[in-house]
């Protein structure tokens, strides 16, 4: 009964995350972070990307004081977008594998783009880029409770859906294929290594 009430519980605070699954917070994700909270294991103020608003929204479900925003996990930043250079980008996939909410499209060997409507912000996509041919644009975005509400459960069904294809992916691929998968550990280096070399190339023959 206790393990059922903290579900509820951890649903709800779920909802008030703003689905960027960042994991500026420590945990892999916004559900994991909620049900930490639910299981009373987190604190209310670790999220940047929700901010104060975020912190004052869970201080009224779980009754606790607000508090200022962790610094260890960060600070809130004005909402942006990923923005992928596409001159310099190799098709290496690894930041559309990194997207927790398919907000970027590309395959291998060619030129990826980022669907702005979509990005969530989660600045994810960044560090396994190999050319660092990524940064963060500000854009705006419509303000209030409502607005932010809608656009978290909107990453969030992207984001499940997200996992649950690959799940099906992954259940339906025969062992051959798992080893061959770009998320294969083994085989990105040097699939990152021939993508630098065509970059390299193509360098030398525009100078």
């Amino acid at each position: 009964m206790a393990s059922s009430a903290a579900s509820a519980l951890s649903e709800r605070i779920n909802a008030l995350l703003p689905q960027t699954q960042c994991r500026q917070c420590g945990y892999a994700g916004c559900q994991p972070y909620a049900q930490a909270m639910a299981e009373g294991a987190a604190d209310i103020n670790r999220c940047p990307p929700g901010g104060a608003e975020v912190i004052d929204d869970l201080a009224r479900l779980l009754q606790r004081a607000a508090t200022l925003l962790d610094p260890s996990c960060g600070v809130t930043r004005a909402p942006a977008v990923a923005l992928i250079d596409e001159t310099w980008c190799i098709g290496c996939t690894l930041c559309i594998q990194a997207c927790p909410v398919d907000a970027i499209v590309g395959a291998a060997k060619l030129m990826h783009t980022v669907i702005a409507a979509e990005c969530s912000g989660c600045e994810l996509c960044i560090a396994p880029c190999p050319v660092d041919c990524i940064q963060m644009v500000e854009v705006n975005r419509c303000a209030g409770h409502s607005a932010r509400i809608e656009r978290a459960t909107h990453w969030r069904k992207r984001y499940l859906a997200q996992q649950a294809r690959r799940a099906a992916n992954s259940a339906k691929a025969k062992p051959t294929e798992r080893e061959a998968m770009p998320n294969d550990r083994t085989d990105k280096p040097a699939a990152i290594a021939r993508a630098l070399a065509r970059a390299r190339e193509r360098i030398q023959k525009s100078v």
